[in-house]
């Protein structure tokens, strides 16, 4: 109960700490520039255009609507964040109680213990339902979430209140509304998942040396490197799915000159691989993205090296997952660190 509420506080503060990246992010991902680009310098030394960077876009909105107006749609979010912890820790739950008892089992025969590869697999497959049973839960907060934001560019005050914003979407688009984006992000979060995790296990299993004394903190950087270039690979589903979360709703942002109006996913999908996905910051956001995934997990990995010792020794298995001893004898207690911080990430950017 005190690691959930633990987990709820931290999710909650970085979700308040992220909302004015999140909320440029997102009216930039949209095709926001209102600012004229600037002339500036590349790293060759050349002169080019250069659009303004991202706290420029922050002072803009600012200067618009105040510093207040920079935490936009933040309601929402938290509530997604809150319902998105507590829906993905029960499901885990669930699931470490199954293999309790699996693992006693009838007539006490002890099993065979599973390659680390099963255990890689197994342990990836319970996340995954994890993720997505949270995704799906919290998807209509994010829905309201981004076209709460979205609205700052046509000025609109459709998405204010959550209740109403509530109403708003059952009256003009049904219960389908809600899930507006949902198939996109649920592919990225599942494909982002799976090549970290496999990825993660091959290099800690053949690449690095398992006599280093660092062993545990190399494998869980390994980790926050293989998050990194799984998270820029599935960014092109972050983007689709934002874009269908607003496309189409009524408001300026999600209809032309800013977002042309597509049929489903695919079509919106296929259209930016014409255009290259033109939106000039694009790859900025992808690297973006990437990079705060790596240092909140390298962030991670110091916590669980460093503040949590005094409470126990851990120990890693071959799987990545963090296993240590209580004081009680022959109590063994598992908590996989990993995709709790992975989850309130998710939440948080």
């Amino acid at each position: 109960m005190a690691d959930a509420a633990s987990q709820v506080i931290l999710g909650s503060g970085l979700t308040i700490l992220s909302q004015p990246l999140m909320y440029v992010k997102v009216l930039i991902q949209v095709g926001y520039e209102p600012l004229p680009p600037n002339i500036g310098r590349n790293i060759f030394g050349r002169q080019v255009c250069q659009l303004p960077g991202l706290f420029c876009y922050a002072r803009h909105i600012a200067s618009i609507d105040g510093k207040r107006g920079l935490f936009r749609g933040l309601t929402p979010r938290l509530c997604s964040g809150v319902l998105g912890t507590v829906v993905h820790g029960k499901v885990l739950q669930h699931y470490q109680e199954c293999d309790k008892v699996e693992e006693l089992g009838p007539g006490i025969v002890q099993k065979e213990a599973s390659s680390s590869f099963d255990r890689v697999i197994k342990e990836t497959t319970q996340e995954m339902m994890a993720r997505s049973a949270a995704a799906l839960i919290t998807h209509p907060f994010h829905v309201i979430t981004l076209r709460s934001m979205v609205q700052f560019i046509g000025r609109e005050s459709k998405y204010c209140g959550l209740f109403d914003s509530i109403v708003t979407i059952y009256q003009e688009e049904g219960i389908l509304g809600f899930f507006a984006g949902l198939i996109p992000r649920l592919l990225g979060d599942i494909i982002s998942l799976w090549l970290c995790n496999s990825l993660a296990y091959l290099v800690n299993t053949y690449a690095l040396d398992s006599g280093v004394s660092t062993m545990n903190e190399m494998k869980s950087y390994s980790q926050a490197v293989t998050g990194f270039f799984a998270s820029m690979l599935t960014y092109p589903f972050v983007l689709v799915s934002n874009l269908m979360a607003v496309n189409n709703c009524g408001l300026a942002g999600g209809s032309p000159p800013y977002s042309p109006i597509y049929t489903s996913w695919v079509d919106c999908w296929c259209m930016l691989q014409k255009e290259k996905v033109t939106s000039s910051f694009s790859f900025l956001m992808m690297l973006l993205e990437s990079l705060l995934v790596t240092s909140y997990l390298i962030m991670q990995t110091e916590v669980n090296t460093g503040f949590l010792q005094w409470l126990t020794t851990p120990h890693v298995t071959p799987s990545g997952m963090l296993t240590y001893t209580g004081e009680e004898k022959n109590h063994v207690k598992e908590v996989n660190f990993n995709s709790s911080i992975k989850l309130l990430f998710t939440q948080a950017f």
